[in-house]
């Protein structure tokens, strides 16, 4: 049975949620390839119709324990078709990820491996369970992690837990995944979900607009920017609505009321 991945977009909050049951939510290659589309779209869509968050979690509560490796055999020893799956279908899916303006929590239930961990490590609030661990065993599998999937998690984990989990096959549980900065907050296992319901809801009540134009300077600064043209069309939200009703909004006493847009 295929696993699934599905979008619900009905409200200011967005959710996203893995799923193939009885293999802990492992990710099969449709799952990758969905997970890319959905977040195309939504980095597609108007910023008027855009939800203000999206929540990404694992069905059952687990997050996600990986690949399908069920599927490998049937790729993984012919290197075209493993250059292909890691470069066109796996990297493409993080990137889409981490391309999206609108801010990601990662809901993470139990068990974050592998795939699971590099999804949530393209989240920008990372929040998980007491017993929730952490890792990339695949040296159990014999091969390495790819370049691209390697330099998104090189970004949320600092190198000594990096050569842990991949040259010792080392799993970190949530104590060791917070101290590293790995995670953003640990609770308990039956709190995940509403904390960051509650967090999501929080970022939501603030302007999108902000959020946004935040994200997009995080990721200019990543690669070295921004240039002298990005810091100049920076400033263009200077005469926009967002800006006016929040610092007129504190003038006046009030809590600001931010639209979408």
């Amino acid at each position: 049975m295929a696993g699934t991945l599905t979008l619900d977009n009905s409200g200011l909050l967005a959710r996203l949620t893995l799923a193939n049951p009885g293999k802990l939510n492992a990710i099969d290659i449709a799952m990758w390839q969905e997970l890319r589309l959905r977040f195309e779209q939504l980095q597609a869509m108007p910023a008027a119709d855009a939800p203000h968050a999206v929540i990404v979690c694992g069905a059952d509560g687990q997050f996600a324990s990986g690949g399908d490796i069920v599927e490998f055999a049937g790729f993984r020893f012919d290197e075209a078709r493993l250059h292909h799956f890691h470069e066109q279908i796996v990297a493409p899916a993080l990137h889409a990820m981490l391309a999206c303006d609108i801010p990601s929590f990662a809901q993470i239930d139990g068990a974050c491996i592998g795939g699971g961990l590099e999804i949530a490590a393209c989240c920008d609030i990372r929040v998980c369970g007491t017993t929730s661990r952490f890792g990339a065993p695949i040296a159990k599998l014999g091969f390495p992690m790819a370049p691209a999937e390697l330099q998104v998690l090189s970004r949320v984990a600092p190198a000594p837990l990096l050569r842990e989990m991949l040259l010792e096959a080392r799993l970190v549980d949530a104590g060791a995944a917070l101290q590293a900065g790995l995670v953003h907050e640990v609770v308990a296992d039956d709190e995940v979900a509403v904390r960051v319901q509650r967090r999501a809801e929080s970022l939501g009540a603030l302007s999108p607009q902000a959020a946004r134009m935040n994200k997009q300077t995080l990721r200019q600064i990543v690669v070295g920017g921004p240039d002298e043209q990005q810091r100049r069309a920076h400033f263009g939200y200077a005469d926009r609505e967002h800006h006016r009703e929040g610092v007129n909004a504190f003038i006046e006493k009030r809590s600001p009321r931010f639209q979408r847009g």
